[in-house]
């Protein structure tokens, strides 16, 4: 299986479940612990990761803001606003039907 990009659509959702549980992180961070915790199965490029970002930034589903690191290096940590909790929940909804109808065909096929 590729790791590389195998999210298919899916960032979105993993980023706000990442912040919701997690609290404000940078976007290094963000696909640190989805690399992580997906056990090495999921990894998300910065070529993916950032547009995507940007994009939720714009929906109002996140929120950014930069920061000074301890090394002294500016970095953009991101939380998630209100919208992107509800956001959140309509789509762990979506993705919980979808799975199951994808498993579904998987068994009957």
């Amino acid at each position: 299986m590729d790791r590389q990009d195998s999210l298919n659509g899916s960032i979105p959702l993993l980023v706000l479940k990442i912040l919701a549980q997690r609290g404000p992180l940078h976007g290094y961070g963000i696909g640190a612990h989805i690399q992580a915790m997906s056990d090495d199965i999921l990894r998300v490029e910065q070529g993916s990761l950032y547009p995507a970002l940007h994009r939720m930034e714009e929906g109002g589903w996140i929120k950014a803001k930069w920061i000074k690191t301890e090394n002294n290096r500016r970095a953009r940590l991101y939380e998630i606003t209100a919208a992107g909790r509800k956001e959140l929940a309509q789509e762990e909804a979506r993705w919980s039907l979808v799975t199951a109808a994808v498993g579904q065909i998987l068994q009957r096929a």
